[in-house]
């Protein structure tokens, strides 16, 4: 039997449930609505994330397998131990989550478009500035190499995207996560869909009916109070 999808309307929180998902684009559960801070987290907060490209509707996806990493699983390679040793980079919480979302946003090498553009990027700022997404950068000097940017659901932190500037700054940013999230009581990372990049990184895939159950038990789960301050961290 094929099946529909969800139009929603803008000023519900409504979402179907993940699991009736088109098979086909895997994952694409609803189009429309709006991306208000409550939406958002309604979404987040249930298994869901927009992905769209500019002058696109809304689309929600929710695919099955999900990318995840489990902090304490992550793989670091011989390289990578190599350069976290030569502690030549510092790591900030929040130090400048708008030139993360920004160095995401821009084009890459392989690829001159984006999806995330202004009106997403303004979502991202509002949840931010209510204590609901949050960067991890990687700073060399007075530059920014690397970094991340997701949401907080709890023990379940939903990573957005990640970029660098210069060889491993991204991986870096991953690593400082892993390790300042699970010193947090933070359990698991949301990677969405599972790329060579993560898979490298220790990154594995679940049915989705797994990932949902494991949200369900950590979104009402705290992390430690200074968890997502402004703040230096060790890598």
């Amino acid at each position: 039997m094929s099946r529909s999808l969800a139009q929603l309307e803008p000023g519900s929180l409504w979402f179907p449930q993940p699991h009736s998902a088109l098979h086909e684009p895997n994952g694409l559960l609803a189009i429309g609505g709006d991306l208000t801070p409550a939406r958002l987290l309604q979404a987040y907060h249930n298994g869901i994330f927009p992905w769209y490209g500019a002058h696109q509707p809304i689309l929600w996806w929710s695919p099955d397998p999900r990318g995840v990493i489990q902090p304490d699983r992550l793989h670091i390679s011989r390289s990578l131990q190599k350069r976290i040793r030569k502690q030549d980079v510092t790591i900030w919480i929040n130090r400048d989550f708008m030139a993360v979302v920004a160095a995401c946003a821009a084009p890459r090498r392989d690829c001159y478009d984006t999806w995330i553009h202004e009106e997403l990027m303004a979502s991202y700022a509002q949840l931010h500035a209510a204590g609901h997404a949050h960067s991890v950068e990687v700073w060399q000097g007075d530059e920014m190499i690397g970094g991340l940017y997701g949401i907080s659901v709890g023990r379940l932190f939903c990573g957005e995207s990640m970029f660098s500037r210069q060889a491993d700054g991204s991986k870096l940013a991953l690593v400082a996560l892993c390790r300042h999230f699970s010193h947090s009581g933070g359990e698991l990372i949301d990677c969405q869909m599972q790329t060579e990049h993560l898979l490298s990184l220790g990154a594995e895939e679940w049915p989705r009916t797994t990932f949902i159950q494991r949200l369900h038990q950590l979104r009402s789960q705290s992390v430690t109070p200074d968890c997502w301050k402004r703040q230096q961290v060790a890598l």
